[in-house]
């Protein structure tokens, strides 16, 4: 009888996460029988003790939020780039019984931006200063990017983000929310906001020609800021790419082996209608 491994994906709310869809597809297509990955409705406060509690079968958590600060407290031992951004958004159980955190939403969104084709010495503009935003600021840094304009309805909330950006030399500014359309034409735009937030941009936006614009969101899509992005024929990124990207990272940690991403794709792509996914 094949070991029975299990992993799953913690937060709350957690029902609507298509994560089980992304893993489970590669868990079959990769041929690990005996592997399984469900949702756990969990607050962050409630998971240092469903962390303890877990038995030696369970191989790695995905953490969605709230609870991506919380994961990197009760870690053993994290990743540069998560202590750097101060979330983890995986937990990875070692042969020791110790917990490893990563934070995988930053090498997904690396991956994401490069195949859109981000290079080194861009500038890059993010709409948003709460955890996404954290991210985007280490893929910048991994892409040399040549600097960091944060654009926040609150000013307090770029000032937070200055400890990340220094941690990781980055060269980061700040923009007025009111002021927010002068600062849409960089070569890369990342929108983390919540949904309706930066709809009223798409009306009053000038693109760069040849830019690419990354969009956190993924339902519904597009969002009236994405659709100017493609009706102006940049490059288009969307949350689905990136739920994907962070995914594959995530399994490859739980499991060890290649994450099957044709496979994993499809299976998204079946559950969502996603025809916009790269």
């Amino acid at each position: 009888m094949a070991l029975r491994r299990r992993a799953a994906v913690l937060g709350k709310p957690i029902a609507h996460s298509l994560s089980p869809v992304i893993h489970s597809a590669g868990y079959e297509a990769a041929g690990l029988v005996g592997w399984s990955y469900t949702r756990i409705e969990c607050a962050a406060a409630e998971l240092p003790a469903l962390v303890a509690g877990l038995g030696p079968e369970w191989a790695g958590l995905s953490v969605t939020m709230p609870g991506k600060e919380a994961a990197l407290a009760v870690a053993d031992a994290a990743s540069p780039v998560a202590t750097a951004v101060g979330a983890a958004n995986t937990l990875v159980r070692r042969p020791d019984g110790s917990w490893y955190a990563d934070n995988t939403d930053v090498g997904g969104m690396v991956r994401v931006l490069t195949d859109a084709g981000v290079g080194p010495g861009a500038a890059m503009t993010v709409l948003g200063a709460g955890g996404t935003a954290r991210a985007a600021l280490a893929a910048a840094a991994r892409l040399a990017c040549s600097s960091v304009t944060v654009v926040a309805r609150r000013v307090e909330a770029v000032d937070d983000l200055r400890p990340v950006a220094d941690a990781l030399d980055v060269v980061l500014s700040a923009g007025s929310w009111a002021d927010a359309s002068r600062h849409l034409g960089a070569e890369v735009v990342v929108s983390t906001v919540p949904k309706g937030v930066a709809d009223p941009l798409a009306g009053v936006v000038t693109w760069r020609p040849g830019a690419v614009f990354f969009d956190a969101l993924y339902d519904p899509w597009p969002t009236p800021l994405a659709a100017s992005a493609l009706a102006a024929g940049l490059r288009v990124v969307s949350g689905l790419d990136l739920l994907l990207a962070q995914a594959v990272g995530q399994f490859e940690q739980f499991t060890g082996v290649a994450a099957p991403m044709t496979a994993m794709r499809s299976a998204l792509r079946r559950a969502t209608g996603g025809d916009f996914l790269s």
